[in-house]
């Protein structure tokens, strides 16, 4: 059987000026796209990252949540920065309750006018019947409510317009990059990035620390992203679908 044809990097010498990744949970970046982080700071962008919650429904179970939440914060203020990102803010919103409805949309859409991205990265609104464990309903809510904030509503001044009264003026995203959404097309080489992302990925100890193999798991995956789409050996790649708004 041939190989597939190599699909098409994405070019990173003219960099996005600004990225803004939008997620449900701490750690959910250094799972998914971390590597893509650290490619893209590298390469020159400005790399902000806006967390709807803090992750205090997760565990240790026995932990107080006040002090699992500043844990999580400081846990994916130390990921972000083994990317090359310090630009991170947490939204605030209960872990474990976040839901699609105007009041998520309203703040992702703050999100989007106060960092005015050129580029979002989203997480995957669409269930996976095939996985449980990557359609968690906080990742959901926040792909879906990403995108709608996205457009129309971070574009539209007659939406929530007291956002003007606050000084958050419309901005237009030009396109979103979504996570685990197929068929993909847009291809990160993150293979000089791949150590950062495990670094990242391995500084969230209170969910990790119990894992073997982290390098394995991630060099797994990002190879395998790599093999599907027709890169050479050796490369590893993350891969998103984009969506254009205009």
């Amino acid at each position: 059987m041939s190989s597939p044809e190599p699909a098409t990097l994405e070019d990173l010498t003219t960099p996005p000026k600004t990225v803004l990744v939008v997620v449900a949970h701490p750690d959910d970046i250094d799972f998914g796209i971390a590597g893509t982080a650290g490619a893209l700071s590298a390469a020159g962008s400005h790399v902000a990252y806006r967390i709807a919650t803090s992750g205090e429904a997760g565990g240790p179970d026995e932990m107080d949540r006040a002090e699992l939440k500043a844990l999580r914060e400081g846990e994916q203020r130390a990921a972000g920065a083994e990317v090359g990102v310090t630009d991170i803010e947490f939204l605030g919103l209960p872990d474990g309750h976040l839901e699609f409805n105007v009041a998520l949309r309203k703040e992702i859409t703050k999100a989007i006018r106060s960092v005015k991205p050129d580029v979002m990265i989203s997480q995957n609104p669409e269930r996976r019947w095939d996985s449980v464990f990557a359609s968690h309903p906080d990742h959901l809510a926040v792909g879906h409510a990403t995108v709608a904030a996205a457009y129309p509503d971070s574009r539209n001044p007659h939406f929530c317009p007291e956002l003007l009264d606050e000084g958050y003026e419309p901005h237009t995203v030009p396109e979103i990059w979504v996570g685990s959404l197929t068929p993909v097309d847009v291809f990160i080489d993150i293979t000089d990035s791949f150590d950062a992302k495990v670094r990242a990925l391995s500084s969230h100890q209170s969910q990790v620390g119990s894992m073997e193999n982290i390098d394995k798991l991630l060099r797994e995956w990002a190879s395998g992203v790599a093999a599907t789409n027709g890169f050479p050996d050796g490369m590893l790649v993350e891969a998103f679908r984009r969506v254009r708004t205009i």
